[in-house]
């Protein structure tokens, strides 16, 4: 099992390159094929609502026929096909398309590698194994800052491109020989998504699940890009260096969160700290989006690093989870959380397009302010949240 969980978390690494890649290839692309900052907003947003929607069918896969199957497959087709597909792209529907089968080519890689720690770990080192991976399989968030910029520079998107579909298909088939299936569960019904949707402890969790990792998702993937370049004239080289930056503290930020429950034996104290201090950066570049380029940049960090709650808040909701809908359990949460970042990318685009007309610092204005005010609608709700340890 070691070396199918290596695999996975290869597989995680290529799942947060793809969500990120495209903040430093709006000006290669803008160029080759004629994309603006909305168009790759669209894209990425496909990326994120089409991952989003696989959940349900990826927590089923997951329960009924374990996560070797249901991630080798999905990763060959979606993440192998789809990279092909942007490699020939020739125009930004092209790019969308393509975006969307990357989605369902990442959709079970992490929540297999959950499923396999809620199955075969202890339930108390859940959030650390899950932080863990998490923070490991961010090295994808760095690659796809300042090394995509300098492989576009050189070899070129298209070429970088098909060398991930090949790199894609054989760390499906890695998957598909390495990774061993959990033990079924026997003797317990097989359950629903209803019966989780009808437990009343997550009611307040998931809201904020909805909405805290779009800010640190969304402009580490997408706005930081075009953020830096229009409002402080940085090229796609600067702007690979500056995002490098926030996604070195993203990764900083989950292996933070890991331990931190167990350390002060809670985890709704630790998810609402960490996500108020969030809010808080964000709605401060709401204030001050072009006071210096140096605040700017430790703010966007600030951001990746308190945003990175993600594996803590699944492993608030997972304890409340029975063992025969863990799958279905960890998709949902999931769903919840790359779906809100996908809202969020197609809300922000329009919001963009439409305040930019005002000017540019004024589009960049009204997505903080969606990011952050959401934030805390989060945090308010979740403040009746039942704790667990479990």
């Amino acid at each position: 099992m070691r070396a199918g969980l290596v695999l996975l978390c290869l597989a995680y690494v290529l799942s947060q390159f793809f969500r990120a890649f495209l903040a430093v290839l709006s000006g290669p692309l803008a160029r080759d094929i004629g994309t603006t900052p909305d168009d790759l907003a669209f894209a990425s947003g496909l990326w994120f609502i089409v991952f989003a929607a696989m959940q349900l069918p990826v927590g089923w896969a997951l329960d009924r026929f374990g996560p070797r199957r249901t991630a080798a497959v999905l990763l060959l087709i979606g993440g192998g096909g789809g990279s092909a597909l942007f490699a020939l792209a020739t125009t930004p529907l092209h790019i969308g398309l393509a975006m969307a089968l990357i989605g369902v080519g990442c959709s079970p890689v992490l929540m297999a590698s959950y499923y396999i720690f809620a199955r075969q770990f202890p339930a108390a080192k859940f959030a650390t194994l899950a932080a863990l991976m998490l923070g490991v399989g961010s090295a994808g968030n760095l690659v796809a800052a300042w090394p995509m910029a300098f492989a576009a520079e050189t070899m070129g998107w298209r070429a970088a491109l098909w060398g991930l579909a090949g790199i894609s298909g054989l760390i499906a088939a890695g998957i598909h020989a390495a990774v061993r299936d959990p033990e079924a569960v026997t003797g317990a019904a097989r359950g629903s998504i209803l019966d989780l949707l009808r437990m009343p402890a997550l009611w307040a969790i998931l809201p904020l699940m909805f909405v805290a990792y779009a800010p640190a998702a969304a402009l580490r993937g997408l706005w930081a890009g075009p953020y830096l370049s229009e409002i402080y004239g940085l090229n796609t080289s600067q702007v690979g260096q500056a995002t490098l930056v926030m996604g070195l503290a993203m990764i900083a930020g989950t292996l933070a969160y890991g331990p931190l429950d167990r350390i002060f034996q809670s985890r709704k104290r630790v998810i609402f700290t960490g996500n108020l201090i969030c809010a808080l950066a964000v709605l401060t570049l709401m204030i001050r989006p072009d006071a210096s380029l140096a605040l700017s940049i430790a703010l966007l960090a600030v951001i990746g690093f308190s945003g990175a709650s993600f594996p803590v808040l699944i492993a608030h909701g997972k304890a409340f989870f029975p063992a025969n809908l863990a799958g279905r359990g960890v998709t949902l949460l999931n769903l919840f959380g790359i779906g809100g970042v996908g809202v969020a990318q197609f809300t922000s685009g329009p919001l963009h397009g439409s305040a930019a007309t005002a000017g540019p610092l004024a589009g960049y204005v009204a997505i903080f302010a969606l990011f952050g005010f959401a934030m805390i609608l989060g945090l308010a709700v979740y403040l009746f949240s039942r704790d667990s340890m479990g």
